[in-house]
């Protein structure tokens, strides 16, 4: 065997993993995107006190529309594809008509606009993660759970922030007590020696 054919395969054999590696990337981006939209809804309607309808109804239909092309592969047959986009309609339909009923003037009135946020993330993470089940996708399944983790999280967050800026405080504070005595202990070292001299 020739040295051209062995470094040949061994060329191939590192670039496989990672174009492994690439096509997992990209077979999880479209759920990675959706979290990382959901997370970016709820903040900008925290900041901004004003809810996001249109925001929250593109994204149900782009989850929706997900859970479609993820599956359509999956699918053999037309009857069965038909039932999927139908199945598939009306769940996301039901979603969105339970997010326009909480967005409702009446409910608005009893609930903060940064509440409102938390509520239609909610009900999109529990939207998310039904179709996961009745899809039987762990992908979408997962998604749905990491949406609904995220929902105490941002609550969470939102109420230790005070904390979190007080202990940057602290650890700020001594860093530099520790750096400022660090540099005062060579100075008196050498001032001593020299005394002594």
């Amino acid at each position: 065997m020739s040295e051209t054919d062995v470094s040949g395969s061994e060329g191939a054999a590192s670039s496989t993993p990672q174009s492994r590696m690439a096509h997992f990337l990209w077979e999880q981006l479209p759920y990675v995107v959706a979290l990382v939209l959901a997370v970016a809804g709820v903040a900008y309607t925290n900041v901004s006190h004003q809810p996001l309808v249109g925001y929250w109804e593109f994204l149900a239909l782009a989850i929706g529309v997900v859970c479609v092309v993820t599956k359509w592969p999956e699918t053999q047959g037309k009857d069965a594809q038909l039932r999927l986009i139908w199945t598939q309609a009306l769940h996301w339909i039901a979603v969105l008509v339970t997010m326009n009923i909480m967005l409702m003037s009446g409910v608005q009135q009893l609930l903060p606009t940064p509440a409102t946020g938390l509520v239609l993330l909610t009900l999109l993470a529990l939207g998310t993660f039904l179709a996961g089940v009745s899809l039987l996708s762990l992908q979408i399944s997962f998604l749905g759970l990491a949406m609904g983790v995220t929902v105490p999280a941002i609550s969470w967050l939102k109420q230790s922030v005070f904390f979190f800026l007080l202990g940057a405080v602290l650890l700020i504070g001594l860093g530099i007590t520790f750096w400022l005595r660090q540099d005062r202990r060579p100075a008196t070292a050498s001032i001593n020696n020299q005394m002594e001299a």
